[in-house]
C-alpha cells in the first residue's frame, strides 16, 4: 500500500498540537498545553513530530491545519504556517474548521462544543440543519440534538479530514474562522511623515 502522509496542527487556543498519519493510521500524536509561545514552538514540534516517524517535510503529501475559530493570533500563526509550508513544499493545505474536526466519526445528529474564553464555548450542531459555529456559555446553549465529546484528538481529525479532500479540484487556501471583529485597533497618534 502506497504511503499517503498526512501533517495536522492547531495553535488556536492554549496548546500547540500535531498529529502525522498514514492514511488513516495516527504514526506520532502531540499535544502541548501553552498559553502562549505557539509561534515559537510550532515549527519545532512539527520537526520532532515528523523526526519520530522517521519521516522527512519531503515525504509529506498533504497538510491540514485548524482554522479556527478560536484565539486570534493563534489562528494566524498555523494558518500562516500551513500556507508557507504547502508553497515551500508543493503539496496542498487543507484548512479544517474546528469543530467540524472535532464532530468527526460522532453520529448524526449531534452537538460538539470546544472551551473558549472565560465559560463560554464554540459550538455547532451537525446533521439536522448544520448550524455554523457560535460562541456562548455552556449554559445558555439552544435545544438541539445530544452534547459529545470528540472521538479523537483534534489534530489527529485535522489530519484525516486533509487527507480526505487534498484531491479534490480548486481546494481553497486555508482562511481563519473568526466568530467576532479583532480586538486590535488602529493606533490614535499618527505616525511620522515619510519624506
Amino acid at each position: 500500500m502506497a504511503r499517503r502522509l498526512s501533517l495536522g496542527f492547531d495553535t488556536s487556543a492554549a496548546h500547540c498540537a500535531a498529529a502525522l498519519l498514514n492514511g488513516d493510521r495516527v504514526l506520532v500524536q502531540r499535544h502541548e498545553d501553552m498559553a502562549k509561545g505557539q509561534a515559537e514552538r510550532l515549527f519545532p514540534l512539527l520537526a520532532e513530530v515528523l523526526a519520530e516517524a522517521g519521516a522527512d517535510w519531503r515525504d509529506l503529501d498533504v497538510l491540514g491545519v485548524g482554522t479556527g475559530p478560536g484565539n486570534f493570533t493563534g489562528i494566524r500563526i498555523a494558518v500562516a504556517a500551513a500556507r508557507g509550508l504547502a508553497l515551500s513544499l508543493g503539496i496542498p493545505a487543507v484548512g479544517v474548521g474546528l469543530t467540524e474536526a472535532a464532530a468527526l466519526d460522532l453520529p448524526r445528529p449531534c452537538r460538539v462544543a470546544l472551551p473558549a474564553r472565560g465559560d463560554e464555548v464554540i459550538w455547532q450542531d451537525f446533521g439536522q440543519g448544520d448550524s455554523s459555529p457560535a460562541q456562548a456559555p455552556l449554559h445558555m446553549l439552544p435545544p438541539g440534538p445530544p452534547l459529545l465529546a470528540p472521538r479523537q484528538p483534534l489534530a489527529v481529525a485535522i489530519a484525516r479530514i486533509a487527507l480526505d479532500r487534498a484531491g479534490q479540484p480548486d481546494l481553497p487556501r486555508p482562511a481563519p474562522i473568526y466568530l467576532r471583529p479583532a480586538d486590535a485597533a488602529p493606533a490614535l497618534d499618527r505616525g511620522p511623515v515619510i519624506l
